[in-house]
């Protein structure tokens, strides 16, 4: 990882309060959240409060976009500020879920870190861990940004990761740091890339899918399907492909780059061309299942490279979690195989 004060200077889900809290919060829509109404943004974070509560916290001016009032069915932009009032406890709490974190708690948060400086945090998220929390999820990234302290001094989310996707995660210190990296997400600025090893061996080696997307069920039956583009609800999503390696006919290990920041994009990509990621039990098919035996989901967001919000780039590598290590064991990858940049130069297709 490095951060380099030379170059050029140039959202996403905030903490889920302020459940509780008597103050409003800022917070800012994920690039995955682009164009979701806000009615249905709020229940997505907040699944206690009905559609008259949110209906009537936006009709009467406490919830506000970029500084304006905006309507219960009105569409919001990734990288958008909503002003969140204070939100009511809900009746049932998740065990655990309000307990201060204990000493071990803010060890382990403080274990993921990989690199920080005054504005920014970048984490090595562990597979298994969730971003955001939900009735059974008690623990997960959001929770533990208290180790850092509360109020200005909590760092922010500034994007996602899946549940079982590990690897880079960024946080920014501040609502000033966190809007401009948030934005840089937005803005489709930000360049990820991810290693995967997939089903069999894609044909070209290389390549871009432009494939839309439709979210398909609900909570944890949710899935990303590819839609016709003119399907209402379909959603662009674009991927760039680069193999990196392969074992033989079997499995291939590839660089993954998202141009979008749909849902499950990734997996659903991969499924998408025939070549599923192994150890994925949502997007996986029969042959796939079989190949990965007990093997977990082997995706891993391995990079990240964006402007730094005081200026420069900030380019940011995660090792290898444990499961993708198993992964490059059990099919005889080498991690110095990857000691480049395969999509240097190459640019979404739209």
């Amino acid at each position: 990882m490095t951060y380099d004060p030379s170059d050029d200077a140039s959202a996403a889900p905030a903490p889920k309060g302020p459940v509780g809290t008597g103050e409003a919060q800022i917070h800012y829509v994920a690039e995955a959240e682009d164009g979701i109404r806000l009615d249905r943004w709020f229940r997505r974070r907040w699944p206690h409060l009905s559609n008259i509560q949110v209906q009537k916290m936006a009709r009467g001016g406490q919830i506000r976009v970029d500084g304006a009032r905006i309507k219960p069915e009105g569409r919001l932009t990734a990288g958008a500020a909503v002003r969140v009032p204070p939100i009511p406890e809900p009746i049932v709490r998740a065990p655990g879920e309000h307990m201060p974190l204990t000493p071990a708690d803010i060890a382990f948060a403080k274990s993921l870190v990989i690199y920080e400086d005054d504005l920014v945090i970048a984490l090595n998220k562990p597979h298994g861990l969730a971003v955001q929390g939900g009735t059974k999820t008690t623990r997960h990234v959001d929770r533990l940004l208290s180790a850092w302290g509360e109020g200005m001094d909590r760092p922010r989310l500034v994007h996602r990761l899946d549940r079982d996707t590990s690897g880079v995660l960024l946080l920014g210190k501040g609502p000033e740091a966190a809007k401009r990296l948030a934005g840089a997400f937005a803005r489709r600025q930000a360049k990820k890339t991810y290693w995967a090893i997939v089903l069999g061996m894609p044909k070209p080696s290389a390549g871009q899918i432009d494939m839309p997307l439709k979210k398909s069920g609900i909570n944890d039956f949710e899935i990303m399907r590819p839609a016709d583009r003119k399907e209402n609800g379909a959603e662009p999503a674009e991927t760039a492909f680069a193999l990196i390696s392969h074992a033989g006919q079997r499995a291939s290990w590839m660089a993954l780059r998202p141009f979008t920041g749909r849902t499950h994009q990734l997996r659903a990509h991969m499924k998408g061309i025939g070549h599923p990621i192994l150890g994925d039990p949502k997007y996986g098919d029969e042959r796939s299942n079989e190949l990965s035996g007990p093997l977990k989901l082997q995706l891993h967001a391995r990079r990240i490279e964006l402007d730094h919000p005081s200026g420069g780039k900030l380019i940011v590598e995660a090792p290898i979690s444990p499961e993708l290590r198993a992964g490059f064991q059990h099919f005889g990858f080498e991690e110095s195989e990857g000691d480049y940049d395969p999509f240097e130069g190459v640019k979404r297709i739209r």
